[in-house]
């Protein structure tokens, strides 16, 4: 949470023309969002591992499933009106949405073996098979394209399905040894343990506080 905000700060200071960076084409940007993506979706994998572990129920996964699928539409309206030529249709929250109800609906039933397969398929797949048939708006959700689109965040199925679900084998695994999870979290980091629970409202947060700040500093600035 804390490397997204300040690489979205980093986005945002170069949105308001205070540095010169290309977060599209320079390796430097573009690295550290595939980690910042992995890391998210990889600690989702996890989640879902532990909830399952805990017998979640599925009203109370469908009441957190709709979160995140109403914050992506707000994530789509939000970006439409800053960036109309290139909103996000399908981010990193979209993504989720559909990823969640793939791994709830079959990670449980599959061994950790066929998990494990299935992941790295997952993550060969888009360079084992691409077809221009994907690379509309209302397609290239799967991930199957020949080209990225123009879009301020896309995370498609495949190939981050793969990190999803990596994450609910490594969340399996650990809580096949619940003891290394229990006992009270270091007083040092409770507060990334409490943003870590808060985790979506902080996402759906950051940014309109970080833009509006830049706004009001860059208002003040004009002469």
């Amino acid at each position: 949470m804390l490397w997204m905000t300040l690489f979205h700060f980093g986005f945002d200071l170069n949105h308001f023309g205070w540095i010169r960076a290309d977060f599209y084409r320079d390796p430097f940007w573009t690295w550290q969002r595939t980690c910042i993506v992995s890391l998210f979706l990889l600690c989702a994998g996890i989640g879902q591992a532990v909830a399952v572990g805990q017998g979640q129920s599925w009203p109370r996964f469908w009441r957190r499933w709709g979160q995140v699928a109403v914050c992506a539409l707000l994530v789509s309206l939000g970006s439409w009106l800053m960036f109309p030529r290139s909103f996000i249709s399908f981010g990193v929250l979209h993504g989720m949405a559909v990823m969640l109800l793939l791994l709830r609906w079959a990670a449980p039933r599959l061994p950790t073996v066929l998990l494990v397969a299935l992941a790295l398929l997952a993550l060969a797949a888009p360079s084992l098979w691409q077809h221009p048939w994907f690379d509309t708006r209302w397609t290239n959700w799967l991930g199957l394209i020949t080209h990225k689109p123009v879009t301020e965040d896309y995370v498609p199925v495949l190939p981050w399905l793969g990190v999803m679900l990596l994450g609910f084998v490594l969340g399996r695994w650990l809580t096949a040894r619940a003891a290394w999870l229990e006992g009270p979290v270091p007083r040092g980091l409770s507060p990334l343990a409490r943003l870590g629970r808060w985790s979506l409202s902080y996402y759906m947060l950051h940014q309109p506080v970080l833009i509006a700040a830049l706004s009001l500093l860059q208002w003040l600035r004009l002469p």
